[in-house]
């Protein structure tokens, strides 16, 4: 059974990631909810939320938790302690080869590293500024970025890594007036060529439930839903 967990925390790393009591507690350095979220490592008590939480807000974090297939216990807790559900996420997956199997137009995806000014500029639009870009510069294991361009202008990003044979993709933006061309498709088969390339044998990504595009695009391109997560985090008002 894959341990998805694993993945993330490979291909989307921490600062810094500690165990305190039953808890794994991420130092995010402003990386957002994926690197700061604390988890719990076997069934907790509602005492031992008060650990979690006294260690995030040392950090200066929001008190965040991932709650993972089958941390029903955990969900629970939170529940009853208050904690509200946030950005509920699926992980999809495949075969590399479900991937490969179709052409990308030339002079549309090229593998880039390190990321280009051009890219970062796609990045800073949609919000992934210097800090979550700290991230893919923290990832150990093979690694890249996708530079996607549409009538020879800058169109498209995103960061792909690899872990245990499983490659995940992250990051993917597409210029708002480049959108609905095709390239986010063209991208994340690019991105799997790539993967392939390095031996892996899985192709995985995260997706928020809430994002329906998102989701038919995965879909429609074979990727399955194998596993799912969300936040819990106390209301804005009691936080």
């Amino acid at each position: 059974m894959t341990d998805w967990g694993a993945v993330i925390d490979a291909t989307w790393p921490a600062a810094h990631r500690a165990q305190v009591g039953t808890w794994t507690i991420r130092t995010g350095a402003g990386g957002g909810n994926r690197v700061s979220a604390a988890t719990a490592m076997h069934v907790v008590e509602t005492n031992d939320i008060a650990t979690a939480t006294d260690a995030m807000r040392i950090l200066g974090q929001e008190p965040l938790f991932m709650v993972r297939d089958g941390d029903d216990a955990l969900d629970a807790t939170l529940a009853d302690a208050g904690y509200v559900i946030r950005d509920q996420t699926i992980i999809r997956a495949c075969p590399i080869a479900t991937l490969t199997g179709d052409h990308v137009p030339p002079v549309t995806a090229f593998t880039v590293w390190p990321p280009l000014a051009a890219q970062r500029d796609i990045w800073a639009t949609a919000g992934i500024g210097p800090a979550r870009l700290a991230i893919i510069d923290r990832v150990q294991g093979p690694k890249t970025t996708l530079f996607g361009r549409i009538d020879d202008k800058p169109a498209g990003t995103l960061f792909v890594a690899i872990h245990d044979g499983i490659a995940m993709l992250h990051a993917l933006e597409v210029a708002s007036d480049q959108r609905r061309k095709g390239l986010a498709r063209h991208l994340t088969r690019a991105a799997a060529l790539w993967a392939q390339r390095q031996g892996a044998m899985q192709f995985s990504l995260l997706v928020t439930t809430a994002n329906a595009a998102a989701n038919t695009l995965y879909a429609g391109l074979g990727l399955v839903e194998v596993g799912h997560y969300h936040y819990r985090a106390l209301p804005k008002d009691a936080s």
